[in-house]
């Protein structure tokens, strides 16, 4: 849990009023378009029906955000993923590091950001923000998989819906909406090597107007390396109040308890030897996470009004041993969300428009007990932006919309302790805008661009150990661009996409600097290619695939022309599906290019991490109600690491070896 390790930050300011005033204005002035409901109506076409996705509101997932990857319930399902992170990265094609605290939270990667990659791409929750405000992962674990309708993977920047941190891209999980009059209920167990089990139950129930389900697990695996056990209760449960597609109110509580052990890293010669062994026999940790939303939507003389308010708490403890000597540690961690937001959606000439305005208001705390910290950290940040969407051109489906955001951040922090920042406090405002169209020039051939400016700040753990004491560091800010093309009809669906990333001021970890800093880097990019593939071969075959190649280099300073670290240069995940009668099988394959050890910036190391290959297959079978499944994880036992960070001559250090060979049995009852 690296997070434990880190010094940390807090903050604290007041919303001003105005800000609300100046958001509400927006809404509601709607200029062209606040007369559309009425013309709509009169030429026969129903408004209600008409949704465009990529604002922040309920649409229909059939009309993804421009460029984006959509994984199904039946794909994650029919693949065996039994966590969120692991449908993303198997289904999705996105690229995960090997967590270092023995948790299914691997790290994901959009485009190439290596150890930061979790800072640069947001993951949310039907609207609600997961991603973190310190040197961890986003927490997907504790998501039930039962409850999710679909995924959306939007790659490239999209910080003026998201803000901070989403230059990589967004990651956007949506649960199931419930149906009038339904009902939905299964039971699942699971069992396999290393001592992994898991056991889930799950029921869902609605009535004409009310609606309430609720999810139950418990699972544990001591893991592929010694002194790596996890293990982990989670419930889910909510209950909302609908009239019809527009207007609801509900809440949902997410609360997971978790204890792991630690099996840290090892040389290169100790990898070779045993990738399993432990030099750190005692290292241990838990998490204890709580999220309860409160969310509601309505429709009032033609605008669709929603909002979220979400409290987020987090408890991290941490014993690190030093030969005999223990070394404990503790925080607790607490955010809320206030996210307001209003759209209006009408037609004008034949065209229809979309108009989004919203806040976002974000508040985060953090106090550390430990022996080497005393931190009191805390942070707020308002937002305020503005989206409009033109689908204009029906039989060609042409969009284009732009958008712009300002946020302001406001952070304290102090840390009598603390061995480089003992306090700061800073303020600092962003700006981000976009501009993005689509077209289809010729049947089931889409043509797509983008151009936008991103932004990320310093987490509280970056800015408690900088280069100068008490000095934070600068805003990271990106210049984006795409363009893309694909074609899609009933039977397959090619994507391209070709991307650049100008960075300035990026945020990054150099362990060559002071002894180990975070920093602001000399001038950065990304640019490449993506490829994504889908083909049904025919009712029961199907195959799809995710390609991508990136160059991650310093375009300016001493390492101009360098690569950057830990970042491969390509990867390539596939599958093949197919369906018979009561039967499904799911093979797949995932290709890691080699990559940069963690301290190379100069690129002088005379190794770099090898590539690795691994395959995984799930075969199930219903029996009326029942299926039973056999899985396989890395079914050719291949010995390789994501997570490396140190080169030296001759030994390599900093090694997290990656799991190795492991199958499991499952039996799911649906009722």
């Amino acid at each position: 849990m690296a997070s434990t390790k880190k010094y940390t930050t807090m903050i604290s300011s007041a919303f001003r009023p105005r800000l609300m005033a100046a958001a509400v204005s927006l809404c509601f002035i709607a200029p062209a378009t606040a007369l559309a409901e009425d013309t709509a109506a009169q030429a026969g076409q129903a408004l209600g029906t008409i949704v465009v996705t990529g604002s922040r509101f309920d649409a229909d997932p059939a009309l993804a955000p421009i460029g984006a990857t959509v994984i199904t319930a039946e794909e994650i399902r029919r693949s065996g993923a039994s966590d969120v992170n692991a449908a993303i990265r198997k289904v999705g094609g996105v690229y995960g590091r090997q967590s270092l605290d023995g948790s299914p939270d691997f790290g994901l990667d959009l485009r190439g950001f290596g150890t930061n990659s979790s800072q640069n791409l947001v993951i949310v929750l039907d609207g609600v923000r997961l991603s973190e405000n310190e040197l961890s992962n986003a927490i997907l674990s504790t998501i039930p998989i039962d409850t999710v309708d679909h995924i959306e993977i939007t790659r490239g920047g999209a910080s003026v819906l998201y803000g901070d941190g989403a230059t990589g891209g967004i990651i956007n999980i949506v649960t199931k909406r419930p149906l009038a009059n339904t009902r939905r209920g299964s039971m699942f167990v699971q069992g396999g090597q290393f001592h992994a089990g898991e056991v889930r139950v799950s029921g869902a129930q609605a009535w004409d107007n009310f609606a309430a389900d609720a999810t139950l697990g418990t699972q544990r695996t001591d893991n592929y390396r010694d002194n790596n056990d996890f293990k982990q209760t989670n419930f889910s449960g909510g209950a909302q109040w609908f009239a019809n597609q527009f207007d609801r109110v509900g809440f949902r509580y997410e609360g997971a308890r978790q204890d792991m052990r630690f099996a840290g890293s090892l040389k290169e010669t100790e990898f070779n030897a045993n990738p399993r062994q432990t030099k750190t026999p005692d290292d241990n940790g838990s998490l204890d996470s709580d999220r309860l939303t409160v969310f509601g939507a309505y429709r009032l003389y033609g605008h669709d009004i929603a909002a979220d308010l979400s409290y987020r708490k987090k408890t991290v403890e941490s014993t690190y041993y030093f030969g005999n000597s223990a070394s404990p540690a503790s925080y607790e961690s607490k955010q809320w969300q206030f996210s307001p937001r209003v759209r209006k959606l009408g037609a004008v000439n034949g065209m229809i428009n979309e108009l989004v305005a919203g806040m976002d208001f974000i508040k985060w705390e953090r106090t550390t007990a430990s022996g080497f910290s005393a931190a009191d950290a805390n942070q707020k940040s308002k937002a305020l932006y503005l989206r409009d969407e033109l689908r204009f051109d029906a039989a060609h489906e042409g969009r284009i919309s732009v958008g712009v955001r300002r946020e302001i951040f406001d952070k304290d922090f102090s840390d009598p302790l603390g061995f480089s920042t003992k306090t700061y406090n800073l303020v600092q405002g962003l700006n981000a805008w976009e501009l993005q169209a689509s077209y289809m020039p010729v049947a089931d051939l889409t043509v797509f661009g983008k151009l936008g400016q991103s932004y990320r700040v310093a987490n509280a753990d970056e800015n408690a150990l900088t280069p100068s004491t008490n000095k934070p560091l600068a805003a990271q800010q990106s210049h984006d661009a795409e363009v893309g093309v694909s074609y899609a009809n009933a039977m397959q669906k090619v994507t391209a996409r070709v991307f650049r990333h100008n960075l300035t001021n990026e945020i990054f970890y150099d362990p060559t600097l002071n002894y180990g800093v975070n920093t602001n880097l000399d001038p950065t990019r990304r640019q490449g290619v993506e490829l994504d593939a889908e083909q049904k071969i025919n009712a029961a075959w199907s195959v799809n695939a995710h390609y991508q190649h990136v160059q991650a280099k310093f375009r300016e300073g001493v390492n101009n022309g360098k690569e950057m670290v830990l970042v491969p240069k390509n990867t390539l995940s596939a599958r093949v599906s197919w369906t018979g009668q009561g039967q499904n099988a799911d093979v797949g394959v995932q290709w890691s290019d080699k990559q940069r050890y963690g301290d190379d910036f100069t690129n002088q190391c005379k190794a770099e991490m090898p590539a690795f290959t691994t395959l995984d297959a799930r075969y199930a079978r219903k029996f009326g109600q029942w299926e039973w499944a056999v899985s396989g994880q890395n079914l050719t036992d291949k010995h390789y690491y994501s997570q490396a960070f140190s080169c030296a001559t001759g030994v390599n250090q900093g090694i997290y070896p990656s799991d190795g060979r492991q199958l499991k049995v499952s039996a799911r009852y649906d009722f």
